[in-house]
This record gives C-alpha cells, structure tokens and sequence, in this order.
C-alpha cells in the first residue's frame, strides 16, 4: 500500500476487468477498464493518482492490484472483494468486436466508497464507462458527485453490448452529464447518446474532447472557441486503451497547471487546450502501438 502525502491528485472511479485480446487466434489476458486504464496512464506519468473501485481477491484481481501497484496508483480509497473479475474479450481480426461477461463481478459490487484518506483536496475525479452504470457500484460512485469541490471529467465510452437501452443509460449518467466540467466522447458516443458537443456545453460543461476517428481531436470550449488537433501517425497494434491513456495524459497536465476546479478551467486558453490535447494524442498513440491497454510512461513522452 503506498503511502501518499495528502495533495491534489487524479481520482479515477470505476470499474477494473481483464482484457481477454484475442489476435489471429490466440487470447491474452492483460488487465483492463477504462477508469482503472486511466488511473495506470496517469500514474505512469508521474502525476498522483488514485483509484477507487472493488477488485477481486481472485488471481485476475491479484493481477489487476499489482498491475496498479507498480503504477504508482493510490490504492487507499479502493477496496477488495471475494465477487470475480469480469471479463471483456475483444477480438481485433478480422474485425475488432467486444464481449463483456460480468455477472455478479467485483466491480460493480462496492457498497461504499471514503475518500478520508486521499485528503481534502480539491482533487480530479474522473469516471465513465461500465462503473457509472452497473450494480451497486453506480449508486455509491453517483453518491460523490453532491458534495465533490473539485474538477469532475466523464467518458462515456458507450458499450451497447452491455447497456439495455439507450434510455436507461442516460437516466444513471444523467447526474455525471450534468456535473461535468469535461467530458471526452466519441463520435461513435454521441451519435449514440444522442446529443452534440454544443449541446453538453449549453448544460454546462467547461470544454469537450471529441474524438473524431483516426482523425484526430476537436476541443470545444465553453468559450465558443474551437480546435483541432491531428491524430499522430503510428501503426496500430490494437486500439484497446487508447481512450483512456488520451484522457489519463490530459488530465495529468491539467493537474500539473494546477486545474482541479472549475473556475481554473475557464481561465485554461485554447493555446494551453492545444498543447495539453498534443500531448493527449501523443501517448493514445504509443498505446495504440502494442497490444492492450499499455499506456506511455513519462520517459517514453519525455
């Protein structure tokens, strides 16, 4: 267990799972989730970070704990249970496709979470995909947002294999959407919320990070002001990750700048989104260049 001096940090929520990647035929399991992705990313790069979220005492969870733990990941406010890992098997040939097996699974089985031991911040608190949404797990992460002082960033990392509907989806994300001050989505993602990033920025969120397929990023501000920025060029071993390590990195420079509330958010000008979305595509794209979710560390991006 680390023991981390009390200071603001990134505070990934959510779920932890193997990757089961299945590539000409052969299966690797490697470990996996979206926020416990970004809580390694983040880590990696020497920013503090910290997870909250219920892993297995199994052997995949063993993996799952070491695997942050030699991350550098504040492990404090997260917890272990006797509940299985969930899986999500991917295959990336001759289509990438996703499988998710998680029924009764230790991620979505947290009954209470205490940030105590984190200290009093303001921090980052980060969250999406599958912990936001499943079991007792949704409740206790939607249980933070009232009294969290800090930034909040969302990713809703849509998976429609998992979620019933469309409906039920924005009903538990709906508090996330609301209190977000940024969120990073797909295309494929707000095609399938049904909504738009002028839409998110009316409700109130500071910037979006939309990414737009293998072309890149379009930042939009609260502000009004819009960018670009180009995808890097990289041979693509699989895209497991990718995501996560794009927001992991981002977040670590807005911690870095000392962004952890929302009035220091709307200060950060497009020249600074610029640079710290760069510096986003620049470690997705090392990911992306080997097999699972692998995200840089701070020497491979020096």
């Amino acid at each position: 267990m680390i023991d981390a001096p009390v200071e603001p940090r990134i505070i990934c929520a959510g779920e932890s799972l193997v990757d089961v990647i299945t590539v000409d035929g052969e299966e690797r399991s490697v470990p996996g989730g979206g926020p416990m992705n970004a809580a390694v990313a983040a880590a990696r790069l020497a920013v503090p970070t910290a997870f909250v979220g219920r892993v297995s005492t199994d052997e995949a969870g063993d993996t799952i704990w070491a695997h942050l733990e030699h991350a550098g990941v504040d492990l404090r406010a997260a917890q272990r249970g006797p509940e299985p890992t969930a899986r999500a098997v991917v295959t990336t040939a001759p289509v990438q496709s996703f499988r998710f097996e998680g029924d009764g699974t230790a991620d979505a089985s947290m009954t209470a979470v205490d940030l105590g031991p984190l200290g009093p911040g303001p921090h980052i608190l980060h969250a999406g995909t599958l912990g936001i949404f499943r079991g007792t797990t949704a409740g206790v992460l939607a249980g933070l947002l009232p009294t969290f002082d800090g930034l909040v960033s969302f990713d809703p990392n849509i998976r429609p294999q998992v979620f019933p509907s469309r409906e039920r989806w924005l009903a538990v994300a709906d508090p996330w959407l609301e209190r977000a001050d940024v969120i990073k989505a797909s295309d494929e993602d707000l095609d399938w919320m049904g909504t738009d990033s002028a839409s998110l920025l009316d409700r109130g969120v500071g910037v979006v990070l939309r990414t737009v397929g293998p072309d890149g990023v379009e930042v939009h501000l609260a502000d009004g002001a819009t960018l670009s920025v180009p995808a890097a060029t990289v041979e693509v071993a699989d895209t497991v990750g990718a995501g996560d390590s794009f927001s992991g990195a981002v977040l670590s420079q807005l911690l870095l700048d000392g962004v952890v509330t929302r009035p220091a958010l709307d200060r950060v000008g497009a020249d600074r989104w610029r640079s710290i979305v760069e510096f986003g595509v620049r470690a997705a794209a090392v990911t992306v260049g080997r097999l699972g979710a692998d995200p840089p560390w701070a020497a491979e991006l020096a």
